[in-house]
């Protein structure tokens, strides 16, 4: 079984030398060699740039630091990985020519407030826009205001399609999301987010926005965060969380921010993992809502702390195409839940 994960975060312990993804050494949930012998095709990899987690950088140059490293990758992989930057690259490594990765960028701050800045990260090689992860000047968020698209948002979105450029509505709040709905013509994705009446997790969807990704000829990544997945544990999390989250918000010390953020994966660490079968509970509503074409995988992975039990990283997808077809679907589901609807969409979308 092949496999397209639409969202990771591993360029960020790479950057934070908690990694080395090329040989696999390190902590990271995701690397190269694991990626190959789990059988991967395209693996997209977000860079993470937001303000209000990051206030004194220079986010421009975070990101094209970044996206240096992760063309590094492909450079000094003795052919073992390429990167995607066009539909035809997709086509290849989905026939099986190779892995490819391709680069996402995770919330738009980086533009300095200029929608007309995306033109110079997409010639970086990004390919995927969210465009806000927490509130910008572009979009209100799940974790922020709840506001919506601002007018600046609404040309930034215009100019990621005039760009053949993914818009991707994971992390926007209900109101952006639906000003997205309005000004995407042609398909959109949620890479990482889960169905709302299962977890009520902020972060996933209603079941009216799984249908309109779907009239959209979108596809919707499930995560495998633990609390997007299970709402016992969701609920056991935020108790947890958000006392600490509130914490890391109003600090400004690394120090101390990076002990917080400690102290909440070691509490988090002493829940419960939830099962598995969560995981295939959230595939089979969306195929319901959506459709078998509009849901696809978004792990999270390397950007979330707790996954559900039996699960450890990317050399586990092989095991949720068994988890898939055990809970009945067919085998032309789990391919298309597992690869071709993520590579679909993005083929429809790059030029």
């Amino acid at each position: 079984m092949r496999f397209f994960d639409a969202h990771c975060d591993t360029v960020l312990p790479e950057l934070q030398g908690e990694g080395d993804f090329l040989s696999g050494q390190g902590g990271a949930h995701v690397d190269l060699p694991r990626l190959l012998d789990a059988g991967s095709c395209v693996q997209l990899f977000a860079i993470f740039a937001a303000r209000s987690q990051l206030p004194d950088a220079d986010l421009p140059a975070a990101v094209e630091l970044a996206a240096s490293t992760i063309r590094g990758w492909a450079e000094r992989s003795n052919g073992r990985m390429g990167l995607a930057l066009s539909a035809a690259d997709l086509q290849a490594a989905c026939r099986g020519e190779g892995f490819r990765g391709m680069l996402g960028l995770e919330g738009a701050d980086a533009l300095e407030g200029d929608p007309g800045s995306l033109a110079h990260f997409y010639d970086l090689g990004v390919r995927n826009l969210i465009p806000a992860w927490d509130d910008n000047a572009f979009s209100g968020t799940a974790f922020g205001s709840g506001g919506p698209l601002t007018r600046a948002g609404i040309e930034l979105v215009e100019m990621a399609t005039d760009l053949r450029m993914m818009v991707d509505v994971s992390h926007l709040s209900d109101a952006a999301f639906e000003r997205v709905r309005e000004v995407v013509k042609g398909p959109f994705i949620a890479s990482h987010s889960n169905c709302r009446e299962l977890c009520p997790h902020p972060r996933n969807l209603t079941d009216p926005m799984i249908h309109s990704i779907a009239d959209h000829g979108g596809v919707m990544g499930i995560n495998l965060a633990a609390y997007f997945l299970d709402p016992l544990f969701y609920r056991a999390w935020d108790a947890v969380n958000s006392p600490i989250q509130a914490s890391i918000r109003a600090a400004s010390d690394p120090a101390v921010i990076a002990r917080l953020k400690d102290e909440r994966r070691a509490r988090s660490s002493e829940l419960p993992l939830p099962s598995v079968e969560w995981v295939s509970r959230h595939v089979i509503r969306a195929i319901r809502k959506g459709g078998e074409d509009a849901v696809g995988l978004g792990g999270d992975l390397d950007g979330i702390e707790v996954m559900p039990a039996g699960l450890s990283g990317i050399e586990d997808y092989p095991s949720l195409a068994d988890l898939f077809r055990g809970a009945g679907l067919t085998e032309r589901q789990v391919e298309k839940v597992c690869w071709r609807n993520m590579a679909r969409v993005f083929q429809e979308v790059l030029a």
